[in-house]
């Protein structure tokens, strides 16, 4: 597979969004560095930990790309890369071409993808367009989350290369289709089991298999 590099790093601190001024770390800027722990990063703090952060969620990984999809249908939003709340731009990554459980390195940092990003209301508030974020989830481009297998710094420029991919998984895209459609209760049985899931996920992959 091709070497690709990191473009741009970002990172956010909670600030209040939407009518009713909730905390949210959605608008973030660009960063020199991110400081890569196994639960957090120095730099990047999150508003709702029960949603956002943590052993699973680490890091966000958004495909620049699908800003042209983004402004072409939407052509009022101020889209940007890191505007979605990303933390890493890199391109030539994308939601069909990422798989869950790839093991990446970054720089001297190695990251395992978890789970899709799931999409929230806070991607709507973000721009003021009523329903983006159900776009975003229909669309399949919604970006993936990592976990963190070896902690260090990452940096503007850093190589990214793909280390190891599971037998028996599916793109970051597929999961989101399944999800989305809950009809291919097959894939939707076959993904319940995959140990490199993310649990919460797991957990929507079993509930649509008993559907």
């Amino acid at each position: 597979m091709s070497e690709f590099k990191v473009n741009a790093l970002f990172a956010g601190q909670p600030s209040p969004l939407g009518p009713r001024g909730a905390p949210s770390s959605i608008v973030k800027e660009p960063v020199s560095q991110l400081t890569v722990h196994t639960d957090k990063t120095d730099e990047d703090l999150q508003a709702n930990k029960r949603l956002h952060g943590g052993p699973e969620k680490v890091l966000h990984q958004y495909n620049p790309t699908n800003y042209l999809t983004l402004r072409k249908h939407f052509p009022e939003g101020e889209f940007v890369p890191g505007s979605i709340g990303e933390n890493l731009s890199v391109e030539g990554m994308d939601d069909a071409t990422v798989f869950i459980g790839d093991i990446w390195q970054f720089g001297e940092v190695q990251l395992q993808v978890s789970a899709p990003r799931a999409p929230c209301s806070k991607i709507s508030q973000r721009f003021g367009i009523s329903n983006l974020d159900r776009f975003v989830g229909e669309r399949g481009i919604t970006g993936w989350y990592y976990r963190v297998l070896k902690t260090g710094v990452i940096y503007p420029g850093d190589k990214v290369r793909l280390i190891e991919r599971q037998g028996n998984t599916v793109s970051v895209h597929e999961l989101m289709q399944c999800t989305h459609t809950k009809t291919d209760k097959a894939l939707a049985t076959a993904l319940s089991s995959l140990s490199v899931l993310d649990d919460e996920w797991r957990l929507k992959c079993e509930k649509i298999s008993k559907r």
